[in-house]
């Protein structure tokens, strides 16, 4: 009984974990500490999934810089930034290691270290 609940008690801490890394810059760095304190297989997953939405909206902010078609190009990458985003929230609501479509096993290999 006593193992259970503490398996819960993990399980719904990652959980926490893993949504309050999608939900800015600030929840990233906060889930990045707390999941150092007490690592979990969740959290360290969903972590990795928002560095990489993160650090590909920061890149793509490069676009706007593009002559002509920047503004278009940043306008339709930002909506797939925010699809990415709400996929990553929903999968870490039904606590689910589900990578992005695409992009979300190299951001598993690319910040494996965390």
């Amino acid at each position: 009984m006593e193992r259970n609940k503490t398996a819960l008690e993990a399980r719904n801490q990652g959980k926490n974990i893993a949504i309050i890394a999608y939900l800015t810059i600030i929840g990233l760095a906060i889930a990045y500490v707390k999941n150092s304190k007490n690592e979990t297989s969740l959290g360290s997953f969903h972590i990795r999934q928002s560095l990489g939405i993160t650090v590909t909206a920061l890149i793509s902010s490069l676009l706007r810089f593009v002559p002509g078609v920047g503004n278009t190009l940043a306008g339709v990458v930002g909506l797939i930034i925010l699809v990415a985003l709400i996929l990553g929230i929903i999968s870490a609501i039904n606590a689910e290691e589900k990578e992005l479509p695409f992009v979300g096993s190299l951001y598993q290999k690319w910040f494996s270290a965390i």
